[in-house]
């Protein structure tokens, strides 16, 4: 399943879609929040595509046609997008988008637009792998709440997006679905865990994408891949697990090629669900109100290696520094600032927790001696330092973790946003399972590499991803912009403030 595709459409494709495009661009426009735009569909917003499909000025049925014909020249180069149907399933349920519009009843913010949800959240009828030969043949018998939500905004589901094992890892490959190839560099990591998701994208196989986050998993493959990613605050994006009252730091959100998409996909995410009593309300109108924030006078935070705690590649750190200058430019105030906390006892509760978390889970495949033999050595590591641990040193490690977190708000007190490295190495080659040497240091674990990221993560806040730059090596990075905890808004308003700063590095398109 590890393939790689074509370079762009059919000359053929291209022109018909061209047509299409251009026709439908002269008629008149409905006040879109996005005005639709010349060229292939698959190049328009989201919120033009939403738009057009809901007056009419362009079918459900066009709109799919055009992605398919993408996906169909571009899949087999990344291979991002798995377990589809058949074409002529998803243009019938095209067709039926545009009968409920045509009939004058109610429809979704996001109506008509195909859809590929990672492989880790249940869709009914579509394959449910998590990227586990264990589960290969697996159909879900019924959505997962994520889904339940973007199926009720309209969407057509046209498959999965691929993820590594259980979403163990920031690089996506699994013996199901094979490797997901960078966009960029198809010889290099996609990122992960929602690395399908990115790479679907990227390259304009889908108008929008939905993924998780526990230690990166949103915003490592949104800074590799030149896109915004959203790892939420926990409680935001309610998503099912097995337990209502211990909630584990891994959360559901968007991913977009835009600041305005990314808010329209967060706002048909978030909310309330009784079925998750720690999920919190949320104003779906407010969400996708996004202003940019005026950054003159802002305070911001930059923790670039956390004080030589956290080792990076050579470039890495110069690349990300490109974005702290446009911030500049904007008038806001940028210092270096690491939260008043041991780095390297946070690291230790991270870990902890996190064994404790992905453990419980995967505990009954481990004790099935067919089902362990099938498990990869990361879940196998996960589970066996999780089953260490007493309900008393995950009392102390979670003691360590508000530690963290409140030494983080007290950074809030003096800097409104905090700005740190998406990723601490360049994409890799997708034969290496993980970088094994950061910086010139040693990586004990799969996940070290990627403790700028899991330091976030801890401390609860929400952290938007952003594309910083290109390094040398033409490859893209991105920077997490981070907010106190529960304030999505204002990480949204100042992405949209750096997007208008950032367009010259926002029109590089990928290679595939």
């Amino acid at each position: 399943m590890d393939k790689t595709a074509g370079p762009a459409m059919s000359r053929r494709t291209m022109i018909a879609l061209s047509t299409v495009a251009t026709v439908l661009a002269t008629r008149q426009s409905a006040q879109a929040a996005t005005a639709p735009g010349a060229g292939p569909l698959t190049g328009w917003t989201a919120r033009a595509l939403a738009s057009a499909i809901a007056t009419r000025q362009v079918s459900a049925v066009e709109v799919m046609t055009a992605h398919l014909d993408r996906i169909a020249v571009v899949n087999p180069r990344v291979n991002a997008i798995v377990g589809m149907p058949a074409r002529a399933q998803l243009l019938a349920q095209a067709d039926a988008a545009d009968r409920q519009v045509a009939s004058g009843g109610p429809i979704g913010p996001l109506h008509g637009l195909p859809h590929a949800v990672k492989d880790l959240e249940a869709v009914a009828g579509l394959p449910w792998t998590l990227g586990s030969p264990i589960f290969a043949h697996q159909i879900a018998a019924r959505d997962g709440i994520v889904a339940e939500r973007l199926r009720r905004a309209g969407v057509v589901f046209i498959g999965k997006t691929n993820a590594p094992e259980f979403g163990l890892g920031s690089h996506t490959y699994n013996p199901v679905w094979g490797i997901t190839r960078n966009p960029w560099n198809p010889a290099l990591s996609a990122g992960g865990s929602s690395g399908g998701a990115a790479a679907a994208l990227a390259t304009h196989m889908v108008p929008l994408a939905d993924g998780s986050d526990y230690g990166g998993s949103l915003r490592n493959p949104a800074g590799w891949n030149n896109l915004f990613g959203f790892r939420t605050s926990i409680g935001r994006v309610p998503s099912g697990d097995d337990d209502d009252w211990i909630p584990s730091p891994g959360v559901a959100g968007p991913m977009a090629r835009n600041v305005g998409d990314l808010a329209l996909m967060l706002s048909v995410m978030a909310g309330y669900d009784t079925r998750m009593p720690l999920s919190m309300q949320s104003d779906a109108k407010v969400l996708r109100a996004v202003d940019p924030a005026a950054m003159a006078g802002k305070r911001i935070a930059w923790s670039g290696d956390f004080g030589g705690k956290v080792p990076f590649d050579p470039g890495v750190l110069d690349t990300c520094r490109q974005a702290l200058d446009r911030f500049s430019a904007m008038g806001a105030h940028v210092e270096t600032a690491v939260p008043d906390f041991s780095v390297d006892d946070a690291w230790r509760a991270f870990v902890g927790l996190r064994q404790w978390h992905n453990g419980a889970g995967m505990l009954p495949l481990y004790t099935n001696p067919v089902t362990r033999a099938l498990l990869k050595p990361e879940a196998i590591w996960e589970i066996e330092g999780g089953r260490t641990l007493s309900a008393y040193d995950v009392a102390a490690l979670s003691a360590i973790q508000t530690g963290w977190s409140r030494a983080v708000a007290a950074l809030f007190e003096r800097y409104d946003y905090w700005i740190v490295p998406t990723a601490q190495v360049w994409p890799f080659p997708v034969e290496q399972h993980w970088p094994k040497v950061v910086g010139g240091q040693t990586m004990r674990s799969y996940h070290e590499w990627m403790k700028a990221v899991c330091l976030i993560t801890l401390s609860g806040c929400p952290a938007l991803a952003v594309p910083a730059g290109f390094g040398a090596n033409g490859l893209p990075m991105g920077v997490q912009i981070i907010a106190p905890v529960h304030a999505e808004a204002a990480c949204l308003a100042a992405a949209a403030a750096y997007e208008a700063a950032a367009g010259d590095i926002l029109a590089k398109t990928p290679v595939v």
